[in-house]
């Protein structure tokens, strides 16, 4: 296939608001030993990428610092020690940036192919999320049929993801959200619950809904103040699994009893800098265990949006809104 030798991509002028996101021209990457070559279809916008912007989630070393976590398209070339993948494929991959660009390399171990019946939009929508949600959900907290768990954020990227997988492995789910509409979004998805946090006391309406016992897990994007309430939630022998801390990193003051009686388990884990290795290995069992569910229809990325390219600051402002249900993608046709 013919490739160029430069293409659009979006920068970050300088930290700031999203109209730091302009227009620009680099150099066409060229795919590594273990790499690949696509030619972006799609791109999502995700909360990394936002953080990234305002200066506060910088690139890790040896990435792009063109933003962009996952993509859709097709490979125009492949590297050295590729032998699974060749040019023409439609694959969907989770990369450590670059993905704002006309052409991204990425680790052929973290390339899914699209599944069957999708579009470049819907392929895109799924690295990040379905990534994130796994190897929280299931392999770090440890979620089992019959289990009832709690995902704050109901209604976002991660949100979507999170009650449809959980449901569709035999939990049962409870889910916040910030308004009516958001909460019957999450309803719809499969939720038994949904808590409108700004009206309910979520700590109060657990305890109602699971006869005083708690939850098993939280999937918690949160952090700050509502981590002493997480606690009250969680059943004997919970987990709490962080992801972000839009309340901000740190607590005013903790009390230890609980974790102890209930013999809590805290933790928490970040995507980006993790190694291709670890990565490759949630490729695996998303492929596995996942991807036949996506082919069947019985679990769906949820988009709510899409921008052209150019268009990226009007998708960082409406992330920054929080407007949206499900995910807010670029498109590049």
């Amino acid at each position: 296939m013919s490739v160029p030798h430069t293409m659009p991509v979006i920068e970050i002028r300088a930290p700031g608001a999203p109209d730091v996101l302009v227009p620009g021209t680099r150099a066409v990457p060229q795919a590594g030993r273990g790499e690949v070559l696509i030619r972006v279809r799609a791109a999502g916008v995700n909360r990394p990428d936002v953080m990234q912007r305002k200066g506060l989630y910088p690139a890790p070393p040896g990435a792009s610092d063109i933003p962009g976590l996952e993509v859709a398209g097709e490979i125009v070339a492949v590297g050295a020690e590729v032998s699974s993948l060749r040019p023409g494929d439609r694959v969907c991959a989770l990369v450590t940036g670059g993905g704002y660009a006309h052409y991204c390399t990425a680790p052929a171990a973290l390339c899914l192919p699209w599944p069957a019946g999708y579009d470049a939009v819907h392929a895109a929508a799924l690295p990040e999320t379905f990534f994130t949600v796994w190897s929280n959900v299931f392999d770090r907290g440890h979620l089992r049929a019959g289990e009832h768990f709690l995902v704050h954020g109901g209604s976002s990227g991660i949100g979507t993801t999170a009650i449809q997988l959980a449901r569709a492995f035999g939990a049962t789910v409870y889910a916040t959200a910030g308004s009516a509409p958001k909460c019957a979004a999450c309803l719809e998805l499969g939720a038994a619950a949904a808590i409108n946090y700004r009206e309910e006391d979520f700590v109060e309406r657990i305890g109602q809904l699971t006869g005083a016992r708690g939850v098993d897990l939280i999937l918690d994007m949160v952090m700050g103040d509502y981590l002493p309430r997480n606690l009250q939630c969680l059943a004997p022998d919970g987990r709490l699994v962080f992801i972000a801390v839009q309340g901000g990193p740190k607590v005013k003051e903790l009390n230890v009893l609980p974790i102890m009686l209930k013999r809590l388990t805290l933790s928490g884990s970040t995507l980006r800098p993790r190694s291709i290795a670890d990565k490759a290995a949630i490729a695996s069992a998303l492929r596995e265990q996942v991807w036949p569910l996506l082919t069947a229809g019985s679990v769906a990325p949820v988009v709510h949006a899409t921008f052209a390219l150019a268009r990226a600051a009007d998708a960082h402002a409406l992330m920054e809104s929080s407007a949206h249900v499900g995910k807010i993608m670029l498109t590049l046709d």
